[in-house]
Order: C-alpha cells, then sequence, then structure tokens
C-alpha cells in the first residue's frame, strides 16, 4: 500500500525507449493518474458500508469481514500475478488491473447482496495486487526514459498515487453519495466510467519491459527471509504490521464509529475521516523523505502511540476533531513505520534475495490488515465500542513502539 512496493519486483532484463522521451513523459502522467484513481477505487466502499447495514441490517462483523475479502485478494494478486510484469511487461499487468477494477465496478452495481459485495472486494483485492508493484515501476522507468528526468519524482508521484488514491476514494465517495438520490450506484458507475478511460488511454503508453526472459515454468512469488537476519527481521514485521492494523481499522469501521459513536450521519464526514490515516501516511513519508531512517523511526514511535491515543479520546469524549487528529497521527505512523520496515529488510539481504524477503513484509502486513480488524469486529458484537477501541489503541502503542524502537537500535528487540 505504500510507494516503496516497488522494491518486491524484481528487476527487468533488458529496457530501452525507442518510442521517443515525449511519449515516455505524457505516459509518466497517463500511468500516474491510473494508479491513482484505480487505488481510489479501492476505497470507494468506505464510507458506504453504513448505507448497506442500514438496508440489511449487517453487523460490524460482517463488514469487517467484507473488507477481508479486499485484503485476502490483494495478497494472493500479490504471489500469484504481481511479479509477472517482468515476464509479460508493465502495460498488460496495467490493463488487468485496470480491467479488474472495472469488473468489480460492474459487480457492485449488478448485485449488491452480501455474495455480490464480497465478490466484488475480491476482485478489487487482486487488481490492486497485480497494480502497486507494477505501475511504482512503470513510473520509475517512463520517468528515466524522458528527456530530463528528474531524480525522485517517480518516488513522489507513486507515494502520492498509491496512500494519496486510497485516502481519495472516501473522500470522493462521500460527496457523490451524498449529492445522489441513488448513492449506492453513482460513486461505482462514476469511477467505471473514469476507469474505462484510463483503460484506453494506458493502451498508448510506451511499454518498458522490451527483451523478456524465454519462457519459463511458472511459479508463484515465493515469501522468505534468510535465518541468519531472522531475528533482526522482526521488529520490521511487527511494524509493518501495526502499521497496517491501524490503516485496516479506518478502512472498515471508521465510517460505523462515526455515525454511531460520534454521532454524524454524514456520508462526507464519513468519507473524509476514513482517508485522514491515509492521506497522513502519504504527507508523512514526503514530508521526511529526506531525513534519516532513525530521525523517521523517532517521529514513527511518537506518532503511532500519539494517534491512537487521541482516536480513543475522540470515541469517549464523542469529539469528532479528536478522533479526525488521533486518525491523522495514527496514519503518520503507520506510513512511516512501513516505509522503514520496507527499507529495514531490503538492507538485511542481498539483492537476490530482496524480492522474496519482501514479500514476506507484504505478507505479514496484510495479516495485520486482516487479523485485528476481524478482531475488532468480534469484540464490536459483544462490547461497547469503546472498550473495543481501548484495548486495539494500547496494543497498537505498544507493537508500534516496540517496532519502532527495535529497528532503531538494528535488532529485534531488547
Amino acid at each position: 500500500m505504500t510507494n516503496t512496493q516497488a522494491t518486491s519486483a524484481p528487476a527487468a532484463p533488458t529496457r530501452t525507449a525507442p518510442a521517443g522521451p515525449r511519449r515516455h513523459g505524457i505516459g509518466f502522467w497517463v500511468t500516474g493518474l491510473t494508479f491513482l484513481l484505480l487505488m481510489a477505487f479501492s476505497t470507494v466502499p468506505t464510507p458506504l458500508y453504513t448505507l448497506y447495514v442500514a438496508r440489511d441490517g449487517y453487523g460490524p462483523f460482517t463488514v469487517t469481514v467484507i473488507f477481508a475479502a479486499y485484503a485476502v485478494g490483494v495478497v494472493a494478486s500479490l504471489f500469484f500475478v504481481g511479479h509477472l510484469s517482468d515476464r509479460v511487461g508493465r502495460r498488460p499487468l496495467i490493463l488487468l488491473a485496470a480491467a479488474l477494477e472495472i469488473l468489480a465496478a460492474v459487480g457492485f452495481l449488478v448485485r449488491d447482496d452480501l455474495a455480490g459485495l464480497l465478490v466484488a472486494r475480491l476482485v478489487s483485492g487482486v487488481g490492486i495486487g497485480a497494480l502497486t508493484a507494477t505501475a511504482t515501476a512503470y513510473l520509475a522507468e517512463l520517468d528515466g526514459a524522458r528527456s530530463r528526468p528528474a531524480p525522485g519524482r517517480a518516488a513522489v508521484v507513486a507515494t502520492v498515487a498509491n496512500l494519496g488514491g486510497l485516502g481519495l476514494g472516501p473522500i470522493l465517495s462521500g460527496l457523490l453519495a451524498a449529492q445522489s438520490a441513488h448513492p449506492l450506484v453513482l460513486p461505482y458507475a462514476l469511477f467505471a466510467v473514469v476507469m474505462v478511460g484510463l483503460l484506453v488511454a494506458t493502451l498508448f503508453v510506451p511499454e518498458t519491459v522490451l527483451h523478456r526472459p524465454g519462457l519459463r515454468p511458472y511459479r508463484p512469488q515465493r515469501a522468505a527471509i534468510g535465518s541468519e537476519v531472522r531475528g533482526r527481521f522482526v521488529g520490521g514485521a511487527i511494524g509493518a504490521f501495526t502499521g497496517f492494523a491501524v490503516l485496516g481499522l479506518f478502512s472498515s469501521v471508521a465510517a460505523s464509529f462515526v455515525r454511531d459513536e460520534l454521532g454524524q450521519p454524514s456520508l462526507i464526514v464519513a468519507g473524509a475521516v476514513a482517508a485522514t490515516p491515509f492521506l497522513a501516511g502519504a504527507l508523512g513519508q514526503s514530508l521526511l523523505a529526506a531525513s534519516t531512517q532513525e530521525v523517521q523511526l523517532r517521529w514513527a514511535s511518537v506518532l503511532i502511540v500519539a494517534g491512537p491515543a487521541a482516536l480513543f479520546g475522540g470515541v469517549v469524549l464523542a469529539s469528532t476533531w479528536l478522533f479526525v487528529a488521533g486518525g491523522l497521527l495514527a496514519g503518520g505512523g503507520a506510513g512511516l513505520l512501513f516505509k522503514a520496515a520496507l527499507g529495514r529488510t531490503a538492507a538485511l539481504v542481498p539483492p537476490e534475495a530482496r524480492a522474496e524477503a519482501l514479500a514476506l513484509v507484504f505478507l505479514v502486513a496484510y495479516t495485520g490488515l486482516v487479523v485485528p480488524v476481524l478482531a475488532v469486529g468480534v469484540g464490536l458484537v459483544y462490547l461497547p465500542a469503546a472498550a473495543v477501541l481501548g484495548v486495539f489503541v494500547v496494543l497498537v502503542a505498544l507493537a508500534g513502539g516496540w517496532a519502532a524502537s527495535a529497528m532503531r537500535r538494528g535488532r529485534s528487540g531488547g
């Protein structure tokens, strides 16, 4: 879910740029926009969950299961599809991702019962898993083929497109739904039309992987870490798990918290609140990009404690602003933790083992996206929201603070 996912994709064998720097420059921005809006579509349902709950009577656990279907799709796609762009090219994987997101949008429109929602979220997750690493690598290669490539530009655009897109989706969805007589139709229909346009535009973006290896037996992306560095890997793994747990909480149940605990029925408010941690994660990574990892981890250790504490205070005091501030702080901490986890892992292993090691980080991270959120959903069935959130934020603060400290020390703990 961050721009650093590019490092999980092995480098393409050979690249050239015969299409001309101008076409690559246009293709760079087309790909950046496609990346942004496909990521945005993946969070369009976030503020709409309250409407499904009100219409069909779903409980909190059902909502978290629907969200978990998306995460399962992402994980499966990362292992079985995401690494194929080195073999078949970047553009085919972007086209596949766009087609799957369009299919998911159609699924939301034609079948909005529980089974339909689960399938649509699963398909959307598969599309995002095919997109993230491929699009980030594509941006770097397209920018490198321009007449005036800018150091760091591709990384900044990828950061904004990835986490920024995840934050943009709930905002646009809430705005569209609030203004429509058909709030469960308009957001999906409009995004479907836009994504068709993006798919067509991508057909004209130059391919950057031009000389591909011959046919080889297919195998999924491996996820592994060498035994000699396994102990030092633990801190980064827990950091990734914790960061995604924070982002997952907002994606799945923030809209319900805003409506039920804070008394804010507005879909616009729900969308804006759900967007806060993603936008903060993108902003934090961008603002501290030039800082050392030591500085970034110090900020992460502060934010990952202060943010959840503010979230809890917002629920207990029924303060929307405190809840939003908590989301901003927690999202900033989560983004920095995950960025550090990827950087730390990449530094622990040799280049030839990097993809497999980073794949393991993603596996742990997406476990954090699913398991804690499902646990929160179960807790909400039996306990008051304040009690459930209180336990969640204490565990996040402890795990995130420990992980940041462990990564700063360069070992797994102690």
